[in-house]
């Protein structure tokens, strides 16, 4: 038996209550969804907590499943929504955070004209991360960072593999005219 016909198995077992079968499933894709998580994220608490999250959603909610087949693509969109929650929390927290001078934040991380290169630099990446769909973010982000093939991406983002591939295409010629003003 391959590793996708006992996922198949194991969901159908978790779905007549076998907790056992799904705590085999979560060891089978705890560390692509921790990893995925910190590529995301980049934070490894919250990874932890948003992947711990995820899983107790997908275990209350395994019987909501049409598709067992469906079930690593399922519980990576759970993941993405997620991370996308967090993601927005973060960019708050930031915004509350940019009434602090920089100078202040500095003195406490580091020499201010390290930081001052390390914001120029970060700057110009999301400044060309800006033009791109949130789809398109989420394709790059799971490509570059998370080092996922497009028929990854695809099973997580529930999109077809071609379509994956076309998009991510498109997101990097975007980003790129934008970084060389072409």
């Amino acid at each position: 038996m391959n590793e996708k016909e006992r996922m198949i198995a194991l969901v159908k077992q978790a779905k007549l209550g076998d907790a056992h079968s799904f705590a085999m499933l979560y060891e089978m894709i705890y560390q692509d969804l921790y990893r995925t998580a910190l590529y995301i994220l980049k934070n490894p608490e919250d990874a932890e907590n948003v992947v711990s999250d995820t899983v107790m959603d997908a275990y209350a909610g395994l019987g909501r499943l049409r598709d067992d087949s469906a079930f690593r693509g399922w519980i990576f969109r759970i993941l993405d929504n997620k991370c996308n929650r967090i993601l927005r929390e973060y960019v708050k927290r930031r915004e509350m955070e940019a009434d602090v001078p920089l100078e202040t934040v500095a003195s406490t991380t580091g020499t201010f004209d390290y930081m001052m290169q390390n914001v120029e630099d970060k700057d110009l990446v999301r400044d060309a991360f800006s033009v791109l769909t949130e789809e398109e973010k989420r394709i790059v982000t799971l490509t570059v960072y998370g080092e996922y093939d497009s028929s990854e991406v695809a099973g997580i983002m529930g999109l077809n593999r071609n379509t994956v591939r076309s998009k991510y295409s498109r997101a990097l010629a975007k980003m790129r005219r934008r970084l060389f003003n072409e």
